[in-house]
């Protein structure tokens, strides 16, 4: 997805107030594009594009870029409309509260071109991916980090899910932990980034993480029947992820809405708990770590203090509440990966954000302690679900069936 930025001048000379800051449309990439609100002749309302990939763009954001910043000719783009119409809209710009919304009503020409932003994919990008180191790849559908050595972090955050796969290297072959949503070809991303031979392992057979595993020969599996069910594929869940609301900006040129499934795969070996997956010269240890979904694994590079946590733990509200999910289970995993923490350096989990201090683990614990003691208020979530919060760890679960939530 091409990155565009929108500047605004009414009639009165009035530029945008930091109220306009909301975006109403937003982009990951859109923090390396240096903007600033240009002033144009006031004869007209006038929108500008900041970006040399403007043809491309169909979705514009709204925001208040940095003061003071250069932008090259080039960059600027006008799109001019009558002064009858300007002046309307610098009516519409006496409430800097309702500016962008009203704006965007005020020119329903450029509303064509336009999707409505998703609220998940407003607060992006997110800003723990500062501080991480990004690898340059030719899909824009992926975003790429080097979060370890010879560890690549496989980000789509273009799908509400922003699920994130792991790309591992040993001197001899390559695991790719995980195989994303199928909405974009992950095995060409992988192969710019390793020439060595691949082997695929999922952190569990949700679709979320699957999405790319027909793709591939070797594909290792747990040996478990949820596993084997899953292996068939599905098309249900897969139409789920991209229903209104879950794709932020544009999805990848040739995908097709209506064809899209997860495929099925074939499994080559099948893993059990203590299992270990030899690279050459990095060792990656299977920790089942069943609560989730009855086939969740962990995975542990001990040399290098890298405990990767699938979706029995992330920086987001994790899911509980599916009929697959055992909570009594996924409580002793969580127990089994606290004990690990004095080993771990670095926990790596599969949504939102890719690198978290292992003195989550612990913490992670006393978190599901206090919900199943009841210590927790929930908050309703989506019908059936609710929230529970314990300082920075969620958990959206089945909504208590004795007691009805209540709402705030």
């Amino acid at each position: 997805m091409e990155r565009a930025s929108l500047g605004s001048q009414c009639e009165s000379r009035q530029t945008f107030e930091a109220s306009l800051g909301e975006q109403l449309w937003s982009n990951h990439e859109a923090r390396e594009i240096p903007s600033r609100v240009v002033k144009l002749d006031t004869r007209y309302f006038t929108f500008v594009l900041l970006d040399p990939w403007w043809q491309k763009q169909s979705s514009i954001i709204a925001h208040q870029p940095p003061a003071g910043n250069d932008i090259p000719t080039r960059w600027i783009v006008p799109m001019k409309i009558k002064k009858r119409e300007a002046r309307t809209a610098a009516r519409c710009f006496q409430s800097a509260k309702m500016a962008a919304i009203i704006c965007l009503a005020c020119i329903p020409t450029l509303l064509h071109a336009q999707s409505e932003t998703p609220p998940w994919c407003r607060p992006l990008p997110r800003p723990e991916y500062r501080k991480l180191a990004p690898v340059q790849v030719s899909d824009k559908w992926f975003e790429v980090y080097r979060v370890a050595p010879a560890v690549f972090a496989i980000y789509e955050p273009h799908q509400s899910e922003e699920v994130i796969s792991y790309l591992i290297l040993g001197r001899n072959r390559a695991l790719l932990f995980d195989t994303g949503m199928g909405i974009s070809d992950i095995k060409k991303l992988t192969a710019e980034l390793t020439r060595l031979p691949m082997v695929v392992l999922n952190s569990h057979t949700h679709d979320d993480h699957v999405g790319g595993n027909w793709q591939f020969e070797n594909v290792y599996g747990m040996d478990t029947a949820f596993t084997r069910k899953n292996a068939e594929g599905s098309r249900a869940d897969a139409q789920a992820e991209i229903a209104p609301g879950e794709i932020c900006g544009k999805l990848p040129a040739g995908f097709d809405r209506k064809t899209y499934e997860t495929r099925p795969w074939t499994i080559k070996t099948f893993l059990h708990d203590g299992d270990r997956i030899d690279l050459g010269e990095r060792s990656l240890e299977v920790i089942a770590t069943p609560g989730h979904t009855p086939d969740a694994i962990c995975l542990l590079d001990r040399a290098n203090g890298l405990l990767f946590t699938g979706d029995t733990y992330y920086p987001a509200p994790i899911w509980l509440f599916r009929p697959e999910t055992d909570l009594d289970a996924y409580d002793a995993s969580i127990r089994r990966l606290a004990a690990l923490a004095p080993q771990v350096k670095l926990v790596l989990g599969a949504h939102n954000v890719p690198v978290a201090s292992p003195e989550v683990l612990p913490r992670l614990v006393t978190a599901f302690e206090s919900v199943r003691a009841g210590k927790v208020a929930p908050t309703p979530a989506s019908p059936g679900k609710v929230i529970y919060k314990v300082e920075d760890i969620t958990f959206l679960m089945r909504a208590p069936e004795n007691r009805p939530v209540q709402t705030k």
